[in-house]
This record gives C-alpha cells, sequence and structure tokens, in this order.
C-alpha cells in the first residue's frame, strides 16, 4: 500500500479559508522588522498567508489585514508585488 503524501494547509488571513500552502502567498516580518514575500515559505519570522486571488489580496490592502497580522505597517509596494506574481502564475499556466 503507497502512503499518500500529506498536503499542508495553512489559513488565509483574508478569507480565514483552510488552503494547501502552494495556493497561498507567505509575507514575512523578519525579526528586523522588515516585510517581505517569502516565495519558499522559509523564511525566518512572523509569517501570515495570503490566498492567491486578486479579491482577496485588494480586500487584504483595503482592510489593513496584514498590518494587523504582522503588527507593523506593510508598504503597498507588498500588495503590488503580490499582484505581479499572480499574473505570472496565471500566465504560465495558460501557457501549459
Amino acid at each position: 500500500m503507497k502512503n499518500k503524501k500529506k498536503i499542508p494547509l495553512r489559513k488565509c488571513v483574508v478569507s480565514q479559508e483552510m488552503r494547501p500552502k502552494k495556493e497561498l502567498f507567505r509575507i514575512v516580518r523578519t525579526p528586523e522588522g522588515e516585510v517581505s514575500l517569502d516565495p519558499t515559505g522559509k523564511k525566518s519570522g512572523r509569517g501570515a498567508y495570503v490566498a492567491k486571488n486578486e479579491e482577496v489580496i485588494q480586500l487584504a490592502k483595503k482592510r489593513n489585514t496584514l498590518n494587523k497580522h504582522l503588527n507593523v505597517e506593510v508598504d503597498a509596494l507588498i500588495y503590488e508585488e503580490m499582484l505581479k506574481q499572480l499574473a505570472r502564475e496565471k500566465l504560465k499556466s495558460n501557457d501549459a
């Protein structure tokens, strides 16, 4: 009998939905207070997950959800970076 590999789930801080980790962006606040997108999911620091969905990202920006979860002012560039990454991933999936 083959063992199925367990898919790690995380909760989106905006929609409160449990989703596979690969369907979420991880935003991390490092111990130095710097906020960045974490594509590897392995950076040390306080992390928050946001669904890879344009409406969810816009809602997070509007509600300042990441500011509350990371206890720091999150730059608008982080949201723009998420939207750009989402667009790149959509192009890749359409090409395949």
